[in-house]
């Protein structure tokens, strides 16, 4: 019999890239050329790119390049990104979990940029949350957890009292660093800690309790 975990919460804080969207070919292809224009690795490149904005990753790859140099890179690589949608599609459950979530404290937390995020979620049929933290939100990236922590700001609920959702390394480690528990979703998240795994968000259910906040349940 699988087992049964109750996270209490006030808030919940949602990733796109992996959480809610799978835009892993899309982001393989990008990835994976710019790696080749700078004679790294595909496979190096894509063990640690998922979470991070692009700057953070080029500078963790190319570590003697200037930043500003980064920051305009990025800037190319999040272009071609949006206008690449090729198979991005809904994380099974996605759908009715946010529906679930309609009048409920929560927010997107994501190292996309608006464009980026907004052409995903379109892509994946998926309604964008009306709170969102997005890349021109914040000053860091991912693993750091100004992202989380803006989010529990906005939404005006305590970070202890908020649950994230995260795929990747870099994410989860933003919410541990942010004082959050972590639902990990997906194959890449069970090698990072999180308080708890599911496969997809089907495994999921928020209950809302009302002046006593949300209950997340876990199967």
């Amino acid at each position: 019999m699988t087992a049964t975990t109750v996270l209490p919460a006030r808030a919940l804080l949602l990733d796109m890239d992996g959480t809610l969207v799978n835009s892993d070919a899309a982001v393989e292809r990008v990835w994976r050329r710019w790696a080749g224009r700078h004679g790294l690795d595909g496979d190096e490149v894509m063990k640690v790119v998922h979470g991070r904005q692009g700057y953070a990753t080029m500078a963790l790859l190319l570590p003697d390049r200037p930043m500003e140099q980064n920051h305009a890179d990025n800037a190319r690589m999040l272009a071609e990104e949006t206008a690449d949608t090729e198979g991005v599609v809904a994380i099974a459950g996605a759908p009715e979990f946010l529906a679930s979530l309609r009048g409920l404290p929560h927010a997107l937390v994501t190292s996309a940029d608006v464009a980026l995020a907004t052409a995903r979620m379109a892509a994946a049929g998926l309604g964008m949350p009306d709170v969102r933290v997005t890349a021109e939100s914040v000053g860091a990236s991912k693993p750091d957890p100004e992202g989380f922590l803006k989010g529990a700001a906005e939404l005006g609920v305590d970070p202890a009292e908020c649950v994230v959702f995260e795929d990747s390394g870099a994410g989860i480690a933003a919410g541990r660093a942010a004082g959050m528990r972590v639902v990990g979703v997906g194959p890449r998240a069970s090698a990072h800690g999180p308080d708890v795994v599911v496969p997809d968000l089907t495994r999921v259910r928020v209950e809302d309790l009302g002046d006593s906040g949300l209950r997340v349940v876990v199967a």
